[in-house]
């Protein structure tokens, strides 16, 4: 999506006139993207001045197209500047331009990573090259058009309040690879930006790239499960972004350093559902496969379904095996035998291990034990059992008694939103809708992302049938309100889901292991324990009678839960009515924010439905 574009003569003017950054602003509302930035809002009257100077000599062409905030598909991210057309040699080529403030900046012995005053704080950032890098091979994995057609992208970065006694903290030996990738250039290298600029982009191509990135067809979003196989194999599926750079950089140097140093270290990492939290953990992984490494879940679903992957890949039962643990098999494990343990859905983590819980004594503390590094991914609104015992307290209390040194805080929490269709609207509207928390924002994604409520169950399951023939993608998941009565008659005319309108269903759990990805298993209904910690592109989600509206609010009613749940156990007799309340909102929120492109959605209560509807409709009328 792009907010603003036209032609640099277009664009010349609109900087001379004092209204670039309000026509930016206005595009953005008109999106249904809020932005109450000020800050962002002067980076628009500044940089795009700046960017004016470059381009307003009469050796650029005035006709060439540029494009200013472009949304990158399926993220939250936006590109700066954008200049499309063609070359000497009439190729159609793209010149992403990263635009910074910064007057200063420091180096760090990290990755790829810079610090700078932000925010009113010290932070570690991506190196602008870097920034500018990793959106350009974004917009390549997803954009059909600029694949199809060998259309290259040329990404650079412009800090044009940047002085230049400070230069050799951004261009120096520590960074020359991505630089050399993406050119950095400050204020006095204007000339070698236009230089830049020319090269790849003389002519006019009368709009028709800037088109095909706006509306072009999107490639498929990848999910984690099928490219695990081509990322254990040493190759690059995702191209971390911004935040999700600065972790994994960090926890890279953080390894070498434990190992070298003989330290031990505990790293906590923050991020709710879709910020990429899984996508850092496998990319670590793959970094770390020569050393003694081990993905750890609790949840058995995406273990199951990334083993499955992996032998397909044909790597060997062995390998496989020990490379994805579950959260119970480091109670007799020895201090440091793993150089680190990469911990998914640590929210998850049982105090005691075994299938009778009997076994061990703090799963945390055995996993910070058995370590170098212990790293843990953390969502504490993702709880969804009164067996959870995951939190960071927790985890910061078993590090210190151990002597692990804790790493937490800014630096190393996820924000933006990779899932949903990268909207960060979307899951703000999940926390306001779900009644988790007050979000000023909850009425501000642009609706790109496809949520529809549905009155009728299997027009529902009808539609999203036929996106599943496509890619084997979609699932139906639904509230655990419903008895499991297929485990004791699996007659083919047993069922354990029956709503309105002759809709029937069985669970999953008896089907398979890897219900996620076979081929024949959609028309059973998933539930937390088999999609927690998997995405799809697009879910149905069936919302019991646990959830309702009543009185102007939306209450959760626990005696709905069907009495085989276990996530609920102990909750009547300890009297703790708050944690059930919020195992329910915390359990659909999850289902909910699953799909990548769709959510597709049907409330047997029907005043629940009217609700949501009437809340997507404020949207689209703004």
């Amino acid at each position: 999506m792009i907010v603003y574009s036209g032609t640099i003569s277009k664009f010349n003017n609109d900087v001379d006139n004092g209204i670039i950054a309000d026509l930016v602003k206005s595009e953005l509302e008109k999106r249904n993207i809020t932005n109450n930035n000020q800050s962002e809002f002067r980076s628009w009257d500044n940089s795009l001045l700046h960017m004016k100077n470059v381009l307003d000599i009469p050796e650029i062409s005035k006709d060439i197209r540029v494009a200013i905030e472009y949304q990158i598909p399926a993220t939250s991210k936006r590109v700066d500047f954008i200049i499309a057309g063609k070359d000497e040699n009439d190729k159609s080529n793209v010149v992403i331009i990263e635009l910074k403030q910064w007057e200063t900046a420091k180096r760090t012995s990290r990755e790829d990573i810079v610090t700078t005053y932000l925010g009113g704080a010290n932070r570690a950032v991506t190196h602008p090259s870097y920034q500018a890098y990793s959106y350009a091979k974004t917009i390549e994995n997803y954009n059909e058009y600029v694949q199809k057609k060998n259309i290259e992208l040329f990404p650079c970065c412009f800090l044009h309040n940047y002085r230049e006694e400070h230069r050799s903290e951004l261009d120096n030996d520590l960074y020359s690879d991505i630089i050399k990738i993406a050119p950095m250039y400050l204020k006095q290298d204007t000339k070698k930006l236009r230089e830049f600029i020319r090269k790849y982009v003389s002519k006019s191509d009368n709009g028709e790239l800037l088109y095909q990135i706006d509306h072009g067809k999107i490639r498929p979003s990848k999910a984690l499960q099928d490219t695990i196989v081509s990322m254990i194999n040493g190759n690059q599926e995702f191209y971390m972004i911004d935040e999700q750079k600065v972790v994994f950089s960090t926890i890279k140097k953080l390894v070498e350093n434990a190992i070298s140093n003989n330290k031990k270290y505990t790293i906590i990492i923050e991020g709710g559902p879709g910020t990429g939290k899984s996508v850092i953990a496998m990319n670590l992984l793959a970094e770390f496969r020569s050393l003694m490494v081990n993905y750890v879940t609790k949840n058995a679903a995406p273990r199951n379904v990334y083993f499955s992957k992996m032998r397909q890949g044909k790597f060997k039962l062995n390998y496989v095996k020990n490379l994805f643990k579950g959260s119970g098999a480091y109670v007799a494990s020895k201090k440091n035998d793993f150089d680190c343990l990469i911990v998914d859905e640590a929210h998850r983590l049982n105090e005691k291990s075994g299938m009778f819980a009997n076994l061990g004594e703090n799963q945390i503390k055995e996993i910070i034990n058995a370590s170098r590094v212990s790293v843990f991914f953390i969502d504490e609104d993702q709880i969804v059992t009164t067996k959870d015992f995951g939190s960071i307290n927790e985890i910061k209390k078993q590090a210190k008694l151990l002597g692990s040194e804790i790493f937490s805080g800014e630096d190393y929490r996820l924000t933006s939103q990779f899932r949903c269709n990268g909207s960060d609207g979307y899951i703000a509207f999940l926390d306001h809708i779900l009644g988790i928390r007050d979000t000023a924002n909850y009425d501000g994604f642009d609706l790109d992302y496809d949520i529809r409520v549905y009155d009728d169950p299997v027009m529902m399951r009808d539609d999203l049938r036929g996106i599943n023939h496509i890619d084997n993608k979609s699932r139906m998941i639904a509230g655990y309100c419903y008895e499991w009565v297929t485990q004791k008659n699996n007659s083919e005319e047993a069922y354990d889901i029956e709503l309105e309108n002759g809709f029937k269903a069985k669970w999953n759990f008896s089907s398979t292991n890897t219900w996620a990805i076979d081929e024949d298993s959609f028309e059973q209904v998933g539930c937390i324990h088999t999609a927690q910690g998997l995405e799809f592109d697009y879910v149905g989600i069936i919302i019991g009678k646990d959830l309702r509206f009543e009185n102007g609010k939306v209450i959760t009613d626990y005696t709905k839960r069907a009495k085989s749940d276990a996530s609920l156990r102990g909750i009547k007799s300890k009297g703790n009515y708050e944690l059930a309340d919020c195992i329910i909102r915390n359990t659909y929120k999850t289902l909910l924010s699953r799909g990548q492109k769709g959510c597709f959605v049907y409330c047997e209560d029907k005043e629940l439905s009217d609700y949501m509807k009437n809340r997507l409709a404020n949207i689209v009328k703004r």
